[in-house]
């Protein structure tokens, strides 16, 4: 089973760079493009939120039409920047967004894995949270399954990487996440958006992987709490490559085309 995980596209209405300079729709169609010319090709492609960049319905039409160049199945949740009524009316034809409680969170059959998605939105906030109703969904839906191989997707990550005015916005009641994870070993992965960066920690007995954005990254200032900065760093996506015989493995795939390979010699 081959995943790629797109995260933090920011697509604006047709024509309108973001910060009137980053072609975020043209980074991700080049992003497209690269999972297509995979080979293996993924098996689907799983997008972790911050799709629009303020969550208009121009930005989701457009984002619409970019996604349609996808030629394998495509699973989405929203992040900060999505308005998560919008976000749903975008894609109603994607029937396992039906949500619980008003969330817009689902779990869906992977082969003999499952993806569970975690809806971690606060509207008008960049934070996250997983509040109770969020933490009794996920810890029942674990308990159905208990042994099977599970990756639980979420926009905000539980856990600090190192850029103090980022991680103020990570999702908050992450002790109380921890707790359901840790009795739960068959959780492989915790796989976020939200960083613009690509970073690994642990994680109440598992991983968790930040995905670098399509279109721009932060700035890697570690410890920096002052203004906040963005760089155009290479963007990418992951690859998380599940073996039944082995764990969860993951690559960094840059978007851009560095030739054909070659071989040694």
């Amino acid at each position: 089973m081959l995943i790629a995980q797109i995260s933090d596209t920011h697509i604006c209405a047709e024509g309108r760079p973001l910060y009137g300079r980053i072609d975020t729709a043209g980074l991700l169609a080049s992003a497209i493009d690269r999972i297509e010319g995979l080979r293996p090709a993924p098996d689907c492609v799983l997008l972790t939120g911050d799709l629009a960049n303020a969550g208009g319905p121009e930005e989701y039409k457009a984002l619409r039409q970019i996604l349609s160049r996808l030629t394998r199945p495509f699973y989405v949740l929203p992040g900060n920047h999505d308005r998560r009524e919008t976000f749903a009316q975008a894609f109603s034809d994607h029937r396992y967004l039906g949500g619980e409680d008003g969330f817009l969170h689902y779990v869906l059959d992977l082969g003999q894995a499952r993806l569970i998605a975690l809806d971690t939105v606060v509207p008008g906030e960049d934070g996250g949270l997983l509040c109770e109703r969020r933490l009794d969904w996920l810890a029942r839906r674990l308990g159905e399954a208990r042994g099977r191989p599970t990756i639980i997707a979420m926009h905000h990550p539980p856990v600090a990487i190192g850029i103090d005015w980022l991680d103020e916005t990570r999702c908050a009641n992450a002790d109380a996440l921890a707790q359901i994870v840790v009795r739960h070993p068959e959780v492989e992965r915790i796989l976020c958006g939200h960083v613009h960066r690509a970073a690994q920690a642990r994680f109440a007995g598992t991983v968790v992987a930040t995905a670098p954005s399509t279109g721009y990254q932060v700035a890697l200032e570690i410890g920096h709490a002052g203004e906040p900065h963005w760089v155009t760093e290479p963007p990418g996506f992951l690859l998380h490559w599940w073996r039944e015989e082995a764990p969860l493995l993951t690559h960094v795939v840059p978007t851009a085309s560095f030739g054909r390979p070659q071989p040694y010699g």
